[in-house]
């Protein structure tokens, strides 16, 4: 499979809430690659990598997205299964070379979705062939530990199952910052259905407030699903109020 390199479209305001995590991620991104004489000044070691965990459905790849966005870096976006092939060596080659692409687009944001399909804690003997998810994963910490301060790379890990990764890859160097993505709260849900609907037109008996306090529970995903179901039914009473007055 072709790996992409792009600048994602999303920004900030495609994303509702979140405002802890979006600050955490500007300090340890975007900072480094505008201020770096800052931490020069400071003696601090920029972070290379941070993992982003918690319930499916709520915004780790688009707070990837918008962060690649805010610091105009280019984007690579991977899912753990992709990586994975039956042939001998072939998965780790794959490592290599989405790495390389990575170096080679650098300043980049390297992107691993379901991170917890390649990086299993080792030595769980989970009856692959020949131990190949374990060389997979000493690949990817020998890549990671290879990228030099030159090319700015930066590497994050999305998973929903943070208990499961190794513990290798989560030590000082690698992905060594963790930040929970949690279901969003009332005021954040409101916000995710703001920044859904704000290029639509929005009945004015749609109470905002009331629905964020009833969709407790739901994820940014969910949230997101319901908006575009309403502008699906709207487009479909339009079309066919359209098609009426023809007649």
């Amino acid at each position: 499979r072709e790996t992409v390199v792009e600048v994602p479209q999303v920004c900030w305001d495609d994303i509702g809430g979140l405002q802890e995590v979006k600050r955490e991620l500007q300090e340890l991104v975007q900072f480094p690659v505008e201020y770096p004489d800052k931490f020069l000044k400071f003696g601090m070691t920029p972070s290379r990598g941070v993992l982003f965990y918690g319930p499916p459905g709520c915004g780790k790849t688009l707070l990837a997205k918008a962060i690649a966005n805010e610091c105009q870096a280019n984007f690579v976006s991977i899912k753990g299964p992709e990586l994975l092939t039956m042939w001998f060596g072939e998965s780790e080659a794959n490592v290599r070379d989405v790495f390389d692409k990575a170096r080679q687009a650098a300043p980049c944001i390297l992107f691993f979705d379901e991170l917890d399909s390649i990086a299993k804690a080792r030595g769980g003997g989970s009856g692959d062939g020949g131990g190949a998810a374990d060389r997979v994963i000493n690949q990817i910490l020998t890549e990671m530990d290879g990228m030099t301060n030159k090319k700015t790379v930066f590497i994050i890990g999305a998973t929903n199952r943070p208990d499961i990764i190794d513990p290798a890859i989560l030590r000082p160097g690698r992905l060594d910052q963790l930040i929970y993505i949690p279901l969003p709260d009332e005021k954040s849900r409101i916000a995710i259905l703001q920044a859904n609907l704000r290029k639509s037109p929005v009945a004015k008996d749609v109470d905002l407030n009331y629905l964020a306090k009833i969709t407790h529970g739901f994820s940014g995903a969910d949230l997101t699903e319901i908006c575009q179901r309403a502008c699906k039914l709207a487009i479909r009473e339009a079309i066919e109020m359209e098609i009426k007055a023809e007649r």
